[in-house]
Formats: C-alpha cells, structure tokens, sequence
C-alpha cells in the first residue's frame, strides 16, 4: 500500500477512473452501433498527428486529437457517399494516418522519446495535463448522454426510426463521432495506440452477457473497465511489466472468467429443469 503515497500512482488511478467512464460510455455506442472497425481506423489515424506534433513541437496530445477528429469526419462524410464503401474510406484514413506519423517522426529532429508511451501505452507517466484532458472528455460525455440519451440509443439501434421521430441524425453521428475520436486520443496514453480499441470494446462485451439495457451497459462497462485498470496496475507493479498491455489482458481474462461462469450457469439451470 505504500505505493499510493506517489504521485504518479494517485495519477494512474483517477486517469483510470476517468478512462473508464468515458470508454465506458462512448464504448457501448461504438459496440451496439457495430463500429469497431472505424474506431481502430481512427486509432492509428491519430498517429499522423502524434508525428505531426513530434515534428512541429506543439503538444503531440492535441495535433492527434485534431487529425482524429478530421478524420473521424473524413470517414463519416466519405461512408455517406454512394461511389465510396465505408470499410474503404476507413483503410484511406487509417493508411494515411499511419504513413503522416512515420514521415513526421522520422523527419523530428533528435530522439522521439515519448514515442512507445503513444503506441503501447504508460499509465504511470500520465500527467495532470493528460489527467484534464481525460476529465473534460468524461464530463463532456456524460453530460451529453444524460441529456439525449433517447435520441442516442434510437441513432444506435434504427436510424430510419430516429429520423422518423424527426431527429437530427447526421448531426448526431458527427457529434459522436467527434467524441469517438476524442475518446481514443485522451486514452492513447493509458493504453497506447495498439491496445485503445480494446479499452473501448472488451468491457462492453463482458457487460453485454448480463444485460442488453444500453444504460445498464453503460454502468456495468464503467466498472469492469475499472476492474480491470485496477488489475492491470497490480499486474504491471507485482511484474514489471507494461501496464498498458497488463490492463488488456486482464479485462480479456474478466471477460473469459464472466462467459465461462454464465455457460456454466445456463448449463446448470437447464440441468435443473
């Protein structure tokens, strides 16, 4: 327990905390709207902007968010168009990301060393910077769904309804993507570019096998992401290990323990009957 004197430690445990509820909220869009595919586009998507930030030396954080959020446009406008399938425009984005920051970072005059955290993640080197950032994506998000909730779950599920009920859709698919992309940007430093999409999937999927209320995955999301940002630190102190690659892990290990104990659970209560 002496570990929770440090600074750095207290940092990773409220940027999980915060991690946690903003994947926890945009994730389960992203999973009941089936975009996990665009969402890893946007991912290393936003490496272009990490290069572009080492190369220019503004804050790595905020030219990826930008690049993240113009891509994240770039897909959703290209996706609408009727000569452009939506997995192709993802590939453009996701190639043209990937080959900006490879220019960019090698072009970066000196030793990029911040560089590995971008891509496999270090919670323990998180910054009160990162911690704000994380915060005002979390509030953003709550904010936003306790307020359109309704609208949001219609735009997930159906949107020839939703826009039957005269709702906004395309604005709506915007604003969510923009949050999309702000989400994997705040978290690229907790668990890299490699490992986000996990963050913002695994946990709403172990949610998923205990309810199919988008509210309760929502919460339920929130505190297996939690769970096992809490494990993942445990195992990257006890080990010395990477504790981006550590948090993936043990929500893929909450999420076998979860499906195994509920199969085991179907199969006896269909014994028992």
């Amino acid at each position: 327990m002496d570990v929770l004197q440090y600074t750095f430690f207290q940092h990773a445990l409220v940027g999980s905390l915060l991690a946690s509820i903003a994947c926890g909220i945009i994730g389960t869009y992203i999973v009941t709207r089936r975009l996990v595919f665009i969402s890893g586009g946007l991912t290393h998507a936003s490496f272009g902007g990490i290069g572009i930030g080492l190369y220019t030396g503004v804050s790595p954080l905020l030219s990826a968010s930008v690049f993240a959020v113009l891509s994240a446009f770039g897909v959703e406008w290209l996706s609408k168009r009727k000569d452009m399938r939506e997995d192709s425009a993802i590939a453009v984005f996701w190639a043209l990301g990937m080959a900006v920051g490879v220019i960019f970072t090698f072009l970066s005059p000196g030793f990029a060393p911040d560089l590995s955290a971008y891509l496999f993640g270090n919670i323990l080197t998180i910054t009160r910077a990162d911690l704000l950032m994380l915060a005002a994506v979390a509030v953003a998000l709550a904010v936003f769904f306790a307020l359109f909730r309704r609208p949001v779950v219609y735009v997930a599920f159906d949107r020839e309804f939703a826009r039957s009920q005269g709702l906004p859709v395309r604005l709506f698919e915007y604003l969510l993507m923009l949050f999309i992309a702000l989400t994997i940007v705040a978290c690229l430093r907790i668990v890299g570019i490699v490992l986000v999409i996990s963050l913002l999937t695994i946990p709403q999927m172990t949610a998923n096998l205990f309810s199919h209320r988008f509210h309760r995955i929502i919460w339920l999301s929130v505190g297996i992401g939690y769970a096992s940002c809490l494990c993942g630190l445990g195992l990257s102190f006890r080990w010395n290990i990477p504790s981006g690659a550590s948090i993936i892990f043990c929500s893929i290990l909450i999420y076998a323990a979860c499906k195994a104990g509920k199969s085991l659970w179907t199969y006896g209560r269909r014994r028992s009957e």
